[in-house]
């Protein structure tokens, strides 16, 4: 039976609408005025691979979102896209019967820089064009509405609640696999490929995400808490380059992204200050004492989310050596700070999973932390680490992620941290 789908897209004072018939992944009729060719009697995926005036193809993709399914076929690989230089190579090397996928996630609109996003319009449209100069399909995925309740609003949640959360590991570990595994099936595609730098390993019987070849680049830990039993769909095929050679290949073959600058972390931000944004959302900026660890006021703190475990400037404290914050209490509303010396822990309890069952393990508390080794205790809902050496400056709220040789092994939402 026919159905009948709109789209349409907007930029300043312009505004474009397209008008599809479709039965049977096919289009029966189309009203799409500026795309380069008629529509009619394409398939679903054929239409997603006609360019257009800019407007246009957008409003076209919005239409074919809705509907967009295609027949299984062997050896057809879906390539989300995010516009830069990383997943344009994954799609080159993908080959002729790619299709491209991107996410449009929410953007804070007060931020400044949204374009450097790696889900903002702006990206929406270069990863179309860069699969529409090949020839291949593009389609996006309109997530807003999901990603600002379920990723968003848990930031918002988590810095309220005295905690140092990382939004990045949320949306990459389910929010965006879990979205991009099921549109590789509606496709047809045998697989999905990321411009992530991140290998896939075997160990007992379990596919694990696992440390790329190159070091600097190595994105593991941001993979941490994708669910294995997806990585027998997902191919990370940049995970033995250098970033160098991607960009060099980029290069070779023609890519316009060659040259494009990384996209930001924390995209929903859209470039702006995470203080701000959160003052935005409606967090209160409740006002306390900041006390040492005898618990003798010294100064006052003007919202406990202002401040992360480790942070030394903004405290306006006078000492005689200077303070770090060692952490907060949201209970009593406080702020507890200390010598350098005093940030060091040796016991974190972390909510998560293991995927292998182990004693040992070498752990990062952070994105950009050193591992460092640590014995491993399986407890209800998730482990307890023994740290080897203090760790300085562990943030409630951040991702403890262990790793044996080069696998993840584990990984779990830090939940308290003491000496």
């Amino acid at each position: 039976m026919p159905v009948e789908v709109i789209g349409d897209s907007a930029r300043g004072d312009a505004y474009v609408l397209a008008r599809l018939v479709v039965e049977d992944e096919r289009i029966v009729e189309a009203d799409a005025p500026g795309m380069a060719r008629p529509l009619d009697g394409l398939t679903l995926l054929e239409a997603a691979a006609v360019p257009g005036e800019v407007l246009a193809a957008d409003a076209v993709a919005n239409a074919l979102a809705t509907v967009m399914t295609a027949p299984a076929r062997r050896g057809r690989i879906a390539v989300a896209m995010s516009g830069g230089v990383d997943s344009a190579v994954a799609l080159h090397r993908a080959g002729r019967d790619a299709v491209g996928v991107t996410l449009r996630l929410w953007l804070d609109p007060a931020g400044p820089d949204a374009d450097r996003a790696c889900c903002s319009p702006d990206a929406v449209i270069r990863a179309r064009q860069a699969c529409h100069a090949i020839g291949l399909p593009h389609v996006t995925l309109d997530l807003r509405d999901e990603f600002r309740r379920v990723v968003v609003r848990s930031f918002v949640d988590g810095y309220a609640a005295g905690l140092t959360p990382n939004p990045c590991m949320r949306c990459n570990g389910a929010f965006r696999f879990d979205a991009l595994v099921s549109f590789a099936a509606r496709v047809g595609a045998t697989i999905l490929w990321t411009g992530h730098y991140a290998r896939i390993v075997e160990r007992d019987g379990m596919r694990l995400v696992a440390r790329a070849t190159d070091p600097a680049k190595d994105q593991s830990y941001m993979l941490a808490t994708v669910d294995p039993a997806l990585l027998d769909r997902v191919g990370f095929p940049l995970g033995t380059t250098t970033k160098d050679a991607v960009r060099a290949e980029a290069r070779a073959v023609g890519l316009d992204a060659a040259r494009r600058p990384e996209s930001q972390e924390a995209c929903f931000l859209a470039g702006g200050d995470y203080r701000s944004f959160l003052e935005r959302q409606g967090v209160a900026a409740t006002p306390g004492a900041i006390v040492d660890e005898a618990g003798t006021v010294v100064g006052r703190h003007a919202g406990l989310w202002r401040f992360t475990p480790g942070q030394r400037r903004g405290l306006g404290l006078a000492s005689a050596e200077p303070l770090h914050v060692v952490r907060s209490d949201p209970d009593s509303n406080t702020l507890v700070v200390g010598p350098r010396r005093s940030l060091g822990v040796r016991t974190v309890a972390a909510r998560g999973r293991l995927f292998l069952a182990l004693e040992r393990a070498e752990a990062k508390l952070r994105y950009r932390s050193r591992p460092v080794g640590a014995a491993v205790t399986p407890v209800a809902g998730g482990f307890q680490l023994e740290l080897d050496e203090p760790v300085d400056a562990v943030a409630p709220g951040q991702v403890a992620v262990l790793y044996d040789d080069d696998a993840v092994v584990g990984a779990g939402v830090i939940e308290s941290a003491t000496g």
